[in-house]
């Protein structure tokens, strides 16, 4: 029986039939190169060393992990030009969400926002939600504070703050939201930095030191530590490199009357009268 001749491959054609055919095209593409100039070649895909020294031209949302995030959003300064220094934008974001961690509350963190609440529009109020103590009235007067300004919000529990500040952030008529919370769900964090997206207000939210090893959307986390004079403070997450130290600031020694949050008020009370002699003051009688 004759042996049949192997059929040649319709994907693999012999190497005599291919290599005049390759060679007619590429002095074909070399003549037409040639005729036609630089439009004839493919341009590259390379990026240039420019974009990649400022991915930002890209999109503003990138950056270089060696170098500070641009500001997406508007920022309002923190009143600290050391804290500005340190910040992408120079200040706090608007429209995200700012943790401030910090082992108790009363350590400093309201003198370290005292500047930039003092900055917001009078017309717009100044939410506290669910603080540990009573909001001291007499602390807003001693920072030149209208008292009218600050909206106290005292939910019965955990979930009633987070849909009162959930609501407060899509109303978007507040220019500060402070809200205190010890426990709270990752999902719950998401929601609210989103709703706090589509607003201007500088929303803090004031956790436990504890929490600093857990996951968090916020791109701006704060560590606040008690110190000497002031607060040092560790920044744990910002669009931008690795903070490798600590930043000591100096706050103004808060004045016991002016305490901003206090479990009550001192007044002052009027000096009673001289009791006359064989004689029981009415006051004490009464």
């Amino acid at each position: 029986m004759p042996s049949l001749a192997p059929l040649p491959d319709l994907f693999d054609p012999p190497a005599s039939t291919l290599a005049p055919a390759w060679a007619e095209a590429v002095e074909h593409a070399r003549i037409q190169g040639e005729d036609e100039g630089e439009c004839a070649r493919i341009p590259s895909e390379t990026p240039t060393s420019g974009t990649l020294r400022h991915p930002e031209h890209i999109h503003p949302a990138l950056w270089r992990a060696t170098q500070m995030a641009g500001a997406t959003a508007r920022c309002v300064s923190t009143g600290h030009p050391q804290l500005n220094a340190e910040l992408p934008g120079g200040g706090w974001p608007l429209g995200n969400l700012i943790e401030l961690l910090s082992p108790q509350a009363g350590v400093g963190e309201m003198r370290l926002l005292r500047p930039a609440l003092a900055g917001i529009e009078r017309t717009r109020p100044i939410a506290l939600v669910q603080p540990p103590h009573t909001p001291n009235h007499v602390c807003a007067a001693g920072w030149r504070m209208d008292v009218q300004q600050w909206l106290w919000v005292a939910p019965a529990d955990d979930r009633d703050a987070l849909w009162a500040a959930e609501k407060i952030l899509k109303n978007g008529s507040c220019g500060a939201l402070l809200l205190w919370q010890t426990r709270i769900r990752p999902e719950s964090l998401r929601r609210l930095h989103l709703a706090a997206q589509g607003s201007d207000t500088l929303f803090l939210m004031l956790r436990p030191v504890q929490t600093a090893d857990r996951a968090s959307p916020a791109p701006l986390r704060l560590v606040l530590t008690p110190a000497a004079g002031g607060l040092d403070i560790h920044i744990l997450k910002r669009r931008g490199p690795v903070s490798t130290g600590d930043l000591h600031l100096a706050l103004d020694a808060p004045a016991p009357v002016f305490s901003p949050f206090l479990p009550y008020a001192p007044l002052d009370r009027p000096t009673p009268l001289p009791v006359a002699a064989g004689r029981v003051a009415s006051a004490v009688a009464a």
